[in-house]
């Protein structure tokens, strides 16, 4: 495929989000932990909510939007229902010029659906149905006819059998993989361990990273990650993120303090932002900082489609270091 643009395959969720907003209900109480301080809703009764908006959302789509943006050539592989948040999916990626063609559907499950609870700081409470959206067959998941440089895989809610599979065919066909594993895979550290040897990049946060490795830095961390892949990512919230390559060691803060309007898909818009630089042959700093350009961008907007980047934006600069790995 050279001289070609890349072409990545997104594999993972796709569902269907409604997002309901400005309520009274909906204040945070700052006097109490975050975890109990955006929702207290009185059981029969009914709360006013002055604001809804719906857009489309899981892992892979929320990545493959962020490929086409940046001309990219990017593939949707996931399971939808016949329904019309599976059809709300597929107009989504259409319109984005995300190819389609690998998308499976299931005759017993709806397409996954969220309805988020959003608070004025951007912090939300989510009611799920997961549905089609991570019921994963291997079936549905066979790489035989796929033509593509990269995949990237977002959860698949802990299905090792299927990922193995994936990552197995991936290696055959020399197609490299990026992965954020899930709650799901993190559960079980020694099988998420065995499948690292087929993974180029691995992204993680950095609680998640204590559960693969030791370490009590997010640098300690990354050190200990490079032993099982090629580049390493790990994040910590405001405090930023490091990542390696095993060359050099990047640390970078916030790219900019912004007005949080929803906390949905920053961390698939962060993901997806460095893998469509890397795939580019961008270097590791040039790929942290659209990364966190793109997942800083997102937070701006409701839902985790609206503030992708385009391929044509400026980039400033942003608080990071470089040095010698």
């Amino acid at each position: 495929m050279s001289g070609k643009r890349p072409t990545i395959l997104a594999i993972g969720a796709a569902v269907q989000d409604v997002f309901l907003s400005h309520s009274d209900e909906f204040e945070p109480k700052p006097d109490k932990p975050l975890h109990v301080q955006v929702m207290e809703l009185e059981m029969g009764g009914k709360a006013d909510v002055n604001k809804i908006d719906f857009s489309t959302g899981g892992g892979a789509t929320n990545a493959a939007v962020t490929f086409a943006r940046q001309n990219l050539h990017a593939i949707f592989m996931g399971t939808i229902g016949h329904d019309p948040a599976g059809k709300a999916v597929l107009d989504d990626l259409d319109k984005e010029g995300v190819d389609t063609r690998f998308v499976s559907y299931s005759d017993k499950l709806n397409t996954g659906y969220s309805v988020l609870l959003l608070a004025p700081n951007g912090e939300r409470s989510i009611l799920t149905y997961r549905g089609a959206s991570t019921k994963y067959l291997i079936k549905n998941f066979n790489l035989d006819d796929v033509e593509a440089d990269w995949l990237y895989v977002s959860t698949m809610t802990g299905n090792m059998n299927v990922l193995d599979h994936i990552f197995h065919q991936a290696r055959q066909k020399g197609i490299k993989v990026f992965f954020n594993p899930g709650k799901g895979e993190l559960k079980q550290p020694q099988l998420l361990k065995g499948l690292l040897e087929d993974v180029d990049v691995l992204s993680l946060n950095k609680e998640e990273a204590q559960q693969i490795v030791h370490g009590e830095t997010s640098e300690e961390l990354v050190r200990h990650l490079l032993h099982y892949v090629g580049v390493a990512i790990v994040s910590d919230g405001p405090d930023g993120v490091v990542a390696s390559d095993g060359q050099v060691i990047i640390k970078a803060g916030m790219y900019r303090d912004v007005k949080v309007i929803d906390r949905t898909g920053a961390g698939d818009a962060f993901g997806s932002g460095f893998l469509s630089q890397w795939a580019l042959g961008k270097s590791l700093k040039e790929s942290i900082i659209f990364a966190s350009a793109n997942s800083t961008s997102v937070v701006t907007k409701i839902g985790a489609k609206a503030g992708i980047l385009h391929a044509d934006t400026k980039l400033h600069d942003m608080p990071l270091t470089e040095t010698k790995f």
